[in-house]
């Protein structure tokens, strides 16, 4: 049994998230003690599904508040920080962009000037983005690649990636860096994206809406296996020749969004249903093609997929199917207590 982990005093923000919840699980498992940065309550969080909240401390606050943050570091003695909270919708970025800002930027410096402040600190994992590096003609994107997010959302993870790495040259802070690809897996609670819309389609039986033509190239990558590299990186972070690097993480399988729909349909036995594509053209925001090399993963974590994207798509219809039958029996108890009570 790997007990790296055992009696680790771990911080997770954004632990009511897609990636959140589940590196929650696995870090619990592996017995670290976890404390969860949540600031809204998300019923419908893995977090809660899971139970993962009874084998946790919950902290309540917000990364925009650097008071809490830096209590929260030094009251627990953290020596494991993953940031992973963020504003992470590309159209929201777009509607409300200081909002984002402030969350992606702001809430990542005082991460990073919390920790400086913490003696018990050792390692810190910062989540960010293909998104950070922008639109490029050179591809895959490799990590040595500018940073140039021009939208909202892609500039804010810029700055964040920025931020992290200036804060291990000026102060060597023990920080390493993810970027991945489109995250998909259980858990993900916005139809808007193309996964869970998929798999909204498939459990009712109706075409799975593109809201683009189609055509963006993108990398997805399982929650799972997600969850698994960050707690590869941050156990590289206890050599220093480690520090202050990214490291992207991928299946390195790029497909378009129309090749990703059809493939989950035909995986999951519904090869019938014709998607339905509305867009003439890509969303206000959005990158035509991102796709990225993990070859330094590999080589200098040891890091291979657990999961892959058959297998993790197949897991990823099995929680929104138990998902789906359980708000339809919420309904359904609903609909019997209104027609007592009449």
């Amino acid at each position: 049994m790997d007990r790296y982990w055992t009696r680790k005093s771990v911080l997770v923000t954004g632990c009511t998230g897609l990636v959140g919840a589940w590196l929650v699980d696995a870090l619990v498992a592996r017995g670290a003690t976890v404390v969860g940065l949540v600031r809204d309550m998300v019923p419908r969080s893995n977090l809660y599904r899971l139970g993962l909240d009874r084998h946790i401390a919950i902290a309540r606050g917000d990364v925009c508040d650097f008071d809490c943050v830096l209590r929260v570091l030094n009251e627990y003695e953290v020596d494991t920080v993953f940031h992973l909270a963020a504003q992470t919708i590309v159209g929201i970025a777009n509607r409300a962009p200081l909002s984002t800002f402030d969350t992606n930027i702001r809430g990542t410096w005082n991460v990073l000037e919390a920790a400086r402040h913490t003696p018990t600190l050792a390692r810190l994992v910062i989540a960010s983005s293909d998104k950070a590096y922008g639109a490029q003609e050179d591809l895959p994107y490799r990590e040595d690649a500018p940073l140039v997010g021009l939208h909202p959302y892609d500039a804010s993870k810029s700055c964040a990636d920025l931020l992290s790495q200036a804060y291990h040259h000026a102060y060597r802070l023990p920080v390493g860096i993810s970027r991945c690809g489109n995250i998909f897996g259980g858990g993900d609670l916005n139809f808007n994206r193309i996964v869970p819309e998929t798999m909204r389609a498939v459990f009712y039986g109706e075409r799975p809406v593109i809201r683009s033509d189609g055509s963006p190239t993108r990398d997805y990558l399982f929650v799972e296996d997600v969850a698994e590299a960050y707690i590869a990186l941050a156990r590289a972070l206890d050599d220093p020749a480690h520090h202050g690097k990214a490291f992207n993480f991928s299946y390195e399988q790029p497909q378009t969004v129309l090749e990703i729909v059809n493939h989950a349909l035909e995986l999951l036995g519904r090869g019938d249903l014709l998607p339905d594509v509305r867009g003439s053209g890509l969303p206000q925001g959005e990158i035509p093609h991102q796709f990225l090399s993990a070859e330094r993963a590999r080589e200098e974590l040891g890091w291979r997929p657990r999961f892959g994207l058959d297998q993790g798509l197949r897991l990823t219809y099995r929680w929104y199917e138990a998902l789906f039958r359980d708000l339809e029996a919420d309904r359904n108890r609903v609909t019997e207590v209104t027609e007592q009570a009449m």
